[in-house]
């Protein structure tokens, strides 16, 4: 199964793009955040997603920064993706 998962970081920002896009690519199920881009803020949205995902499941995102908000967080995310 495709999962979506969209993030906006600021009140300026809206998810519609990001939702569209997702489900264009075939996401069966997406979890969206509105949250701040700080460092340290919790991401409920994103741990529920890789919580959702099976083995044989795809996280997709819009772009590869809605991962993390540095590329150290990115790099957890991802090596955590695999195991």
């Amino acid at each position: 199964m495709l999962v979506g998962y969209a993030r906006v970081s600021t009140q300026d920002q809206n998810l519609d793009l990001q939702r569209d896009a997702l489900t264009n690519a075939g996401c069966e199920r997406l979890f969206e955040e509105k949250k701040s881009g700080k460092a340290g803020t919790k991401r409920p949205a994103f741990e529920a997603a890789l919580a959702f995902l099976r083995p044989e499941d795809v996280l997709v995102v819009w772009k590869l920064d809605r991962l993390g908000r540095s590329l150290v967080e990115m790099m957890r995310t991802i090596d955590g993706l695999r195991v």
